[in-house]
């Protein structure tokens, strides 16, 4: 490895690398010297992304809650590109609405790809990060911290990755695997600018404390989860005064019934469905509710 490039010569592994913060922690990865493995849903973006990038790269068509198609791929990645030392568990969907107006297909997708994805990608990869002693970092949520109503799918899966990534630290530490969590907030993202056209998700983010309603570069997110992956930091928090919230948690879920009390009173609000290109990928594979 270079002097002061900790990431050279080594194998990452990023799902959801299609676009948004995928997309930037991957490039950025790359400009470190790491080879990258790129997994998503939108094939044709994910392969001019792996043409695009300095260092060898290459990309798989999967569904990160696939059992089987995730051993296949963690396989050719070690076959193509060697042995793993990063994942990035950053695949993830996000839709909004009245829970008793759900439905339940899109609402168990969401699980699926955010939580069940994540478990499925660590299973799949952590022979290899066994062997590398490497670097597993998943990406949460301030939804992770606070939930907020009209989105109990999304808050759910994310306090679920929480905890799913405190575990794996607990139990994986001993070995050599070091295990981080990144707690993010809005990020000027497809998926983010998709809310932005539903009154439900905008009355959500109006009735936040102002801090909590800026949008955040994607760039600037991306250089700050990277940096956390070369210090194979055990937290990354964007915006950091995230991290502040952590010590006043116990309180957030009267904070939030206090704050959202008049955006929950509107009867016009509608289900979203799942939000963005990138949702708009994953809901080809929704399964109906049987």
């Amino acid at each position: 490895m270079k002097a002061g490039m900790p990431l050279a010569g080594r194998t990452a592994v990023v799902t959801g690398a299609a676009r948004g913060v995928g997309e930037g922690v991957a490039r950025l990865l790359a400009e470190r010297g790491a080879r990258l493995a790129l997994v998503g849903f939108e094939a044709d973006r994910l392969a001019a992304l792996a043409d695009s990038l300095p260092t060898p790269a290459g990309y798989w068509h999967a569904d990160v809650s696939d059992d089987e198609a995730m051993a296949a791929v963690a396989g050719e990645v070690r076959d193509r590109l060697g042995a793993v030392s990063v994942v990035v568990a950053n695949a993830g969907v996000a839709e909004g609405g009245p829970f008793v107006d759900s439905d339940p297909a899109t609402w168990r997708r969401v699980i699926e790809v955010n939580l069940v994805g994540s478990a499925t990608t660590a299973r799949v990869f952590l022979p290899q990060l066994l062997q590398t002693r490497g670097y597993y970092l998943q990406i949460a949520s301030l939804a992770s911290i606070g939930s907020a109503p009209m989105m109990s799918a999304y808050c759910a899966s994310k306090a679920g990755v929480e905890f799913f990534a405190h575990s794996l630290r607990a139990e994986l530490n001993p070995r050599g695997v070091s295990v981080g969590t990144a707690y993010l907030n809005w990020i000027d993202t497809d998926m983010i600018r998709d809310a932005d056209r539903y009154a439900v998700l905008r009355e959500l983010r109006a009735h936040m404390p102002r801090p909590a309603r800026k949008v955040y570069p994607v760039e600037h997110v991306a250089d700050r989860l990277v940096h956390a992956v070369e210090r194979r930091a055990a937290s990354v928090y964007v915006p950091g005064w995230l991290r502040g919230a952590q010590a006043v948690r116990a309180g957030l879920p009267m904070l939030v019934t206090r704050l959202s009390h008049g955006a929950v009173t509107r009867s016009d609000f509608t289900a979203t469905g799942l939000l963005g290109a990138g949702g708009d990928a994953a809901h080809d594979r929704v399964r109906p509710a049987e």
